[in-house]
């Protein structure tokens, strides 16, 4: 341990969606002397800032924490890969750039729910402040914020004719989904400035590095938060193999993610009284909502070939396409790697009788062999997928350390398709995406459906196939659960309950997870987070 203890007045675990956001708000003002710790290191490798250059860092373990979940029982026993960021700017650097708010009553029903001030009205201006939105500002949307928000930044044709099949199949058209409604088809909005990545780390940290209040430190892996009674003081990590103490004279904040934040309060002795026993810490507070909750979205991707060379999977395949492209984005700044490949979708119901839609699919224009991306390949012809979603799952996971020491991951479960409504709904989801490739708009694109393939057909075949490849759609919230209720970790500040001076403001405080990727409300909790913190201090001097 070093001699010498420094003192900020907030320590700041976690540089990644919601910490470069949180830290860069507090050090805003100059009031505030600011320290944010990162496990991983500076965001400088190139292809993080390329739109197209993901699949690089997608299963890189120099920038990513490469999770895996323990065996599904629902999914055949197989584990299931979480890819995190580990780098500045945390899974915004590293996610396919995806700019999805969720539905309106997402955020209604968090305020039934106990999260007071959390509802649709409430929450509307943080993702306006946060938002830099190419098509201006309107009564949704923010225009000047740091966050670029780009309208599909390259339209592809497998993209405009899928939006076309789909209103064949009775979807309506949709121009926005981040309005709170979202039944339609249409173009996703990205997190594209230009032809670069928008991550919180280049919006909102690279401008914030200035200030002489703001220290950052990456390779600075947090280990514990340290408490005097019931109040927070500090936070200790280890750098360059070397164990160091901060002290915080005002609040630590926990922005460590859904796996990583209650893996730090279960380090540190907030947690399951018998898991914390197990493993020889203790306790400072029984508190068995840490870790619990963890929600989760399934999803099933279907391959097409495609009868035209007009998909990524021939840039993949072809060394002259991907010198071509690279000199595009170079020289033009535009071309296939100014893009992400996922391009378009819709929001549908898997049945008549509920209030809002439950599946999301997702037109991507590439299709690649195995369950997941990680060490696959594109097929070696020209292919797209649609990825089905299933949004409102009943499925309840959790998240617990599996030993005191830092570096060793958590086991994390999902618990995916325990439950008939779970499985009626992914077959519907599955369903739907098979309706809108079978439409005249796509008949001249489609060659075959290569997985699942046409010989599947019945439910229970269905079933087994979807039991056998479905994954995560890694948009993990839930184990710090916000609310009112006893099991709940943080209440409607963000405030552990309980204890004085600690906060948790991430993904993990979502006491659901909304309808659509997750890294676009986590952005807005930060910055609502933010907010909270400073009014508390102005408010306590």
């Amino acid at each position: 341990m070093t001699t010498k203890t420094r003192t900020f007045d907030y320590v700041v675990a976690g540089a990644g969606s919601a910490g470069c956001v949180v830290a860069a708000r507090l050090s805003e003002n100059g009031r505030y002397r600011v320290l944010l710790l990162e496990a991983g290191g500076n965001d400088s490798y190139p292809w993080i800032h390329v739109p197209m250059g993901y699949p690089k860092v997608y299963a890189n373990p120099e920038f990513n924490w490469m999770y895996e979940s323990e065996p599904e029982p629902g999914l055949a026993g197989r584990r299931l890969y979480q890819p995190r960021g580990k780098v500045l700017g945390g899974t915004s650097a590293i996610n396919g750039m995806v700019y999805m708010r969720g539905n309106r009553a997402d955020y209604d029903q968090w305020r039934e729910r106990g999260c007071s001030g959390w509802d649709w009205d409430a929450v509307l201006p943080y993702f306006r402040k946060a938002e830099d939105q190419e098509r201006g500002a309107n009564a949704f949307h923010g225009a000047g914020g740091p966050l670029r928000v780009s309208t599909y930044p390259r339209r592809m044709r497998i993209a405009a004719q899928w939006i076309e099949a789909a209103m064949q199949a009775g979807v309506p058209a949709r121009d926005d989904f981040n309005d709170g409604q979202q039944d339609g088809a249409g173009y996703w909005q990205s997190t594209i400035s230009g032809h670069r990545r928008a991550s919180t780390a280049s919006a909102y940290l690279r401008p914030a590095r200035a200030r002489r209040n703001l220290t950052v430190e990456t390779g600075a892996h947090a280990t514990r938060i340290v408490f005097e009674q019931s109040r927070a003081v500090g936070v200790t990590y280890v750098r360059r193999g070397t164990p160091v103490m901060v002290r915080a004279q005002r609040e630590v904040v926990v922005c460590a993610g859904v796996f990583g934040s209650p893996q730090l309060l279960q380090l540190s002795g907030l947690g399951p009284l018998e898991l914390l026993r197990r493993h020889g810490i203790g306790a400072v507070r029984d508190m068995p909502g840490v870790g619990a909750d963890l929600q989760d979205h399934l999803t099933v991707r279907l391959n097409f070939r495609c009868t035209k060379p007009i998909t990524l999977n021939d840039l993949a395949n072809s060394p002259w396409r991907r010198a071509l492209a690279g000199v595009r984005y170079v020289v033009l700044r535009n071309g296939p790697l100014a893009s992400s490949g996922i391009t378009a979708g819709a929001y549908v119901r898997s049945h008549e009788r509920i209030d809002r839609p439950d599946v999301q699919l997702s037109c991507c224009a590439f299709s690649y062999a195995g369950r997941d991306r990680r060490g696959a390949h594109p097929h070696p012809f020209p292919g797209f997928s649609i990825g089905a979603v299933h949004l409102r799952p009943q499925a309840r996971g959790s998240v617990r350390i599996q030993s005191p020491d830092a570096a060793v991951p958590p086991a994390i479960a999902f618990n995916f398709l325990r439950t008939a409504d779970d499985l009626r709904a992914i077959v519907a989801a599955t369903r739907w995406a098979r309706k809108v490739a079978r439409q005249p708009a796509l008949a001249p694109y489609i060659a075959e459906e290569v997985f699942p393939g046409s010989a599947v057909d019945t439910d229970a075949e269905l079933e087994a196939v979807i039991r056998d490849h479905a994954v995560s759609g890694q948009h993990g919230v839930g184990t710090c659960r916000m609310g009112s209720d006893e099991h709940a970790v943080v209440d409607s500040r963000l405030r552990v309950c309980g204890i004085g001076n600690l906060r948790v403001v991430d993904a993990s405080v979502m006491p659901a997870v909304t309808a659509g990727n997750t890294n676009a409300p986590t952005i807005m909790i930060a910055e609502k987070g933010a907010d909270m913190i400073l009014d508390d201090a102005r408010a306590g001097g």
